[in-house]
């Protein structure tokens, strides 16, 4: 069966993802556009058969007569929302795992405005899929002769335009900034490139070859897989690194000193930026899993953070509904009013690159000035891998007994409340929280803690783990 997770349809090649679970789902995505003549836009990442899989999904729409904006290159998963909202198109769909192992490879599906589907939207598809249907394809060559597919070659320069008119271009030609990109075996490089070089910006590059495998690692930009980027901004004095996952929707930072910038001080850094020194305002939305700093910046400037659950989607209604400035999670994915209803680390990029030179201080000096103002916390994560039958006894354990570890017995901690919202958040009375939750695009259990103090932090992980082993 397909199911959809927080951030798409996503399994292991070969296994559940294949030719024919591809145009099962296309199928079903056909099933729910009868009578469309807005079409659909596909695109597709650098990931193991993502390109033969998109021409896949494409001979599916075309032999359901619904004409396909085909993007006949790697692409930005933000690319392809931009492209669905730019065409004004009922749907668009992206081949890629994101930031998945090698081994996985998926589909992100989009709706109107260039969004990520809802649970309302990919319970339905889950459910026609259940129904069952006849699958109609139509060879690619021949729909692109009818022009049942068409190609999309100006989508990338539209794109790209869109997010330097919304940045202060001219601050950063001032600047002559060195930035190391890390692409990660991505699809960012281009996107980004030609947007810092643009602005004058001093651009080398690292892991930008095709690769698959994504060079052993997993292309997911987090202190351990930055290590060599962290090292060479040292050793060659850049200002800012960037790393970018698999499909360019989220980033990663290391500041001039080398040092791993949290998806958590991004988000924070972005939004005092745009309060403070750009004099935007608005709400911000955040998921559960997020730092409460958010919080202490909206509400110094009279405004409301709005918490979620985890999935972009929940981020990017819930700012439609408050007309949020910003919203983003602790995993790298953010974006900003007036761009695209999802995560964009290409345009979070350039807007980080923008600071910089618009406020003149380092990304280590914009942080001491927030942690200043509204004090500093630390986080921790943990994940573990599960078995069927582990999986079962903890949702007895957490959500149906609804046991918790005893933090106040073991470490002092009085708990304020207690949400299951998504997982078990527990919000302690000094400010800080802990969070267990299921991910919904691998076999992991997380855990995610915020608190005062880095030993506090550790302290309550370490309480999980022993109450969940």
């Amino acid at each position: 069966m397909i199911r959809f997770g927080t951030g798409g349809w996503r399994a292991i090649i070969g296994d559940g993802f294949t030719k024919e679970n591809v145009r099962i789902l296309s199928q079903a995505i056909c099933e729910d556009m009868r009578e469309d003549t807005k079409g659909i836009v596909i695109g597709y990442d650098r990931r193991f058969l993502s390109d033969s899989a998109a021409r896949w999904a494409a001979e599916v729409f075309a032999g359901n007569n619904i004409k396909v904006h085909f993007i006949d290159r790697v692409s930005p998963t933000p690319m392809v929302m931009f492209a669905v909202k730019e065409l004004g198109t009922r749907y668009g769909m992206s081949i890629t795992a994101s930031h998945n192992p090698a081994a996985y490879n998926g589909i992100k599906v989009f709706t109107e405005g260039g969004r990520d589907a809802d649970k309302s939207v990919t319970d339905k598809l889950e459910r026609i899929m259940a129904e069952g249907m006849e699958v109609k394809a139509f060879d690619f060559d021949k729909a692109l002769a009818q022009g049942l597919i068409v190609i999309n070659h100006g989508i990338y320069n539209i794109y790209i335009d869109s997010i330097i008119s919304m940045i202060n271009m001219d601050a950063i030609r001032s600047k002559n900034l060195r930035v190391l990109l890390d692409p990660m075996f991505g699809v960012s490089k281009t996107s980004l490139q030609t947007i810092l070089m643009t602005a004058r910006c001093d651009v080398d590059i690292i892991n930008d070859r095709h690769d698959t495998l994504f060079g052993g690692r997993l292309p997911s930009p987090s202190a351990g897989t930055l290590t060599r980027l962290s090292e060479l901004v040292v050793e060659k004095g850049y200002d800012i690194g960037i790393g970018t996952d698999g499909d360019a929707d989220r980033i990663g930072i290391i500041d001039d000193k080398g040092r791993f910038i949290h998806p958590n001080e991004i988000l924070v850094l972005l939004y005092y930026y745009l309060i403070k020194y750009k004099g935007w305002n608005g709400d911000a939305v955040r998921n559960i899993a997020t730092t409460h700093i958010l919080d202490r910046i909206a509400e110094d400037h009279g405004f409301k953070c709005h918490e979620v659950k985890v999935g972009f989607k929940h981020i990017s209604s819930k700012m439609e509904e408050t007309d949020a400035l910003i919203g983003g999670e602790s995993s790298g994915g953010l974006t900003i009013k007036g761009h695209i209803k999802g995560k964009d680390g290409i345009f979070a990029a350039s807007l980080l690159v923008e600071m910089i030179c618009v406020t003149d201080k380092k990304l280590s000096e914009m942080l001491d000035e927030i942690y200043e103002k509204y004090g500093r916390t630390y986080m921790k994560e943990y994940d573990t891998k599960f078995t069927e039958e582990k999986k079962q006894y903890l949702i007895d354990l957490l959500f149906e007994q609804k046991k918790l570890p005893d933090f106040r017995g073991r470490l002092g901690y009085k708990i304020e409340k207690i949400s299951y919202l998504d997982g078990v958040k527990v919000y302690f009375a000094n400010g800080g929280w802990v969070i267990v939750r299921f991910s919904g695009t691998e076999p992991l259990i997380r855990v995610f803690c915020e608190m005062e103090n880095e030993k506090d932090a550790t302290e309550v992980i370490d309480l999980v783990k022993e109450f969940i082993k």
